[in-house]
């Protein structure tokens, strides 16, 4: 199959790991690699394109700043390590955007907040508010908190999993090796790059190697498993290599890199998830304009809310219904049960008035909403 381009991809998440960013004998950022990639994502920011990065290094950049000896560390030590890295890379990343005129925030997330519905919902509406000013969200597991049980254990999976609660429709994983090799190349000169990979077969799993690097706590055998997350995600993934300078550039002209493709799109993949895999906590039934809205592809404001059921939390999944109770959809609803009751039937501008707080205009956003045919009748 013929790999896809680059530009042709509107919102693309880019991992930058620990050892590509760290030089790991002087304990210090690679300035110049870095300089070059900050061009690369300023060109695509510069093009309209809308651009995540995550990236490693807090642990390794506090451990020189405290220089703290080699080897590895007890947990206590990574997280102290990490509140002083995290630091340290939020103003680089500031600093080398800025070079370009772009904006950088900094998001800290763990496993929780992809597992959690309530916190994946802030996690991405944050994502979502940072993309909509032309920022460049800048993403790292939180390593100060995060433990042995809880950690993601690595960035790849970590980036794939921002990818998929961002709906990304490219992951680019920039590593120390340029792809998927069927065979180990460091030990096989006769290994070939495979440039396209349609589906993660178990023989596609077999080729997976392991870590390479001190800094590096991923592998090839990580890369696979956020393929994996990726594309039944409905984001597309590639390897490339991240050792060269303007790496970004380097894929765009056609560069070695392996593909992982996904037969769907993140909206679609998403609203597959919501749809079919979560439980509803409760039921909105709305009124007529309110149904013609929602089949027009907008999103469910307060004002077309007539009745409320169930206790439900912000970021559960609910079941939406007519006035004739025929179920029209189901979504992720942005209030809580008791929240909604209170501003059912009011417009926009009253929400602040009544909750105190300027919460988001929609009751459903139409990224978290399933919308069926003319009607949608229970299975009982």
């Amino acid at each position: 199959m013929k790999r896809p381009a680059l530009n042709r991809f509107r919102r693309i998440v880019v991992k930058v790991g620990s050892s590509l960013l760290i030089d790991s004998e002087a304990g210090e950022v690679k300035a110049s690699w870095l300089s070059a990639l900050a061009a690369d994502i300023a060109k695509l920011h510069g093009e309209g394109r809308e651009v995540l990065i995550v990236s490693s290094g807090s642990i390794a950049l506090g451990r020189s700043r405290l220089r703290l000896p080699r080897g590895p560390l007890k947990l206590d030590e990574s997280q102290g390590a990490a509140a002083v890295g995290q630091i340290a890379l939020a103003r680089i990343w500031s600093e080398v955007l800025g070079d370009h005129g772009i904006r950088a925030g900094q998001i800290l997330v763990t496993l929780q907040d992809t597992e959690e519905r309530r916190r994946y919902l802030n996690a991405r509406s944050t994502i979502a508010k940072l993309l909509e000013w032309r920022a460049v969200p800048v993403i790292n597991e939180n390593d100060t908190v995060a433990t042995n049980e809880i950690r993601y254990g690595d960035n790849d999976r970590l980036a794939a999993r921002v990818a998929t609660m961002a709906s990304a429709d490219l992951l680019v994983l920039l590593s120390d090796i340029d792809g998927l090799y069927d065979a180990p190349p460091a030990n096989n000169p006769n290994a070939k790059l495979i440039p396209v990979v349609e589906s993660i077969s178990a023989e596609i799993e077999a080729m997976a190697g392991e870590a390479g690097s001190e800094l590096s706590r991923g592998g090839m055998r990580t890369k696979i498993e956020a393929a994996k997350i990726a594309t039944t995600g409905g984001t597309h993934m590639l390897i490339a290599s991240g050792k060269i300078e303007h790496p970004l550039q380097a894929i765009a002209d056609g560069g070695r890199c392996t593909w992982f493709l996904t037969p769907a799109n993140p909206i679609t993949a998403r609203k597959r998830w919501i749809a079919g895999s979560l439980e509803p906590k409760g039921t909105l039934t709305i009124d007529a304009g309110a149904v013609a809205a929602l089949r027009a592809g907008k999103s469910l404001l307060p004002a077309g809310v007539i009745r409320i059921d169930g206790q439900f939390a912000r970021g559960d999944a609910v079941i939406v219904r007519g006035p004739d109770t025929h179920e029209i959809g189901r979504g992720l609803v942005a209030y809580d049960a008791d929240d909604a009751e209170k501003i059912k039937g009011r417009s926009s501008p009253d929400v602040m008035a009544i909750l105190g707080i300027s919460g988001r205009a929609e009751m459903i956003h139409r990224d978290d909403l399933v919308v069926g045919g003319p009607r949608i009748v229970d299975p009982a």
